[in-house]
């Protein structure tokens, strides 16, 4: 069992001292630099220490789910950067965009589902929020189950000024979870959406 009082809660006045930070790169994406100091588990301080911190914002993922017909609406794009480690960069992921200024994550769900799988939401339910990589970046997921009509998922969406190129599939529930499982499904916030829809469809299914 844990000892909860050995749990550190982060207090900026007295634990953590920000000597400077630095944008390195400004593109699509931004590379900040940062170096600072901080307390240390058996007591006194760190020295310098420097890290580069990849900054894109946070970004809104959502689960798609028919509960009447038990299926899921997946969408597939292209993603070079799994070329490092996969055999194929076009991956099967849930509905997903990025937070833009002055917008709520609801907002980005309802505008990413109609752009990306041409569906309309008939009810959000937050499922969780969590930091995709802290080691490197800022980036904050806002995880909702977006309850849909999935017989209206078909074909071809994206926006062509964003050179999107996405193809819509609706599969079962368990055809979803098997692919989890068989590793054809192998990014994070996809297994972990589908995941936590087979712990809690029942319960979903249940309320209809």
């Amino acid at each position: 069992m844990s000892d909860s009082s050995n749990l550190s809660f982060f207090d900026a006045d007295s634990d953590f001292k920000l000597l400077s930070k630095k944008v390195l790169y400004q593109g699509f994406f931004r590379l900040d630099e940062y170096k600072f100091k901080h307390k240390l588990f058996k007591g006194g301080w760190s020295g310098e220490v420097t890290r580069e911190v990849f900054e894109r914002g946070s970004a809104v993922v959502v689960l798609p789910y028919d509960p009447i017909r038990d299926e899921v609406v997946l969408i597939e794009q292209i993603r070079v950067p799994a070329l490092a480690s996969t055999k194929s960069i076009w991956l099967l992921e849930l509905v997903a965009g990025m937070i833009e200024p002055g917008e709520s994550p609801e907002q980005v769900a309802t505008r990413e589902l109609a752009e990306e799988a041409g569906l309309s939401l008939q009810s959000l339910t937050p499922i969780n929020s969590y930091l995709v990589s802290p080691g490197g970046t800022t980036e904050r997921f806002f995880l909702f189950l977006g309850q849909v009509d999935a017989t209206q998922a078909s074909g071809i969406h994206g926006l062509d000024h964003e050179n999107e190129d996405i193809r819509v599939h609706v599969v079962s529930r368990q055809q979803a979870y098997d692919w989890v499982n068989s590793g054809r499904i192998d990014n994070a916030s996809t297994v972990l959406g589908i995941q936590w829809l087979m712990l809690n469809y029942q319960t979903i299914r249940d309320t209809l």
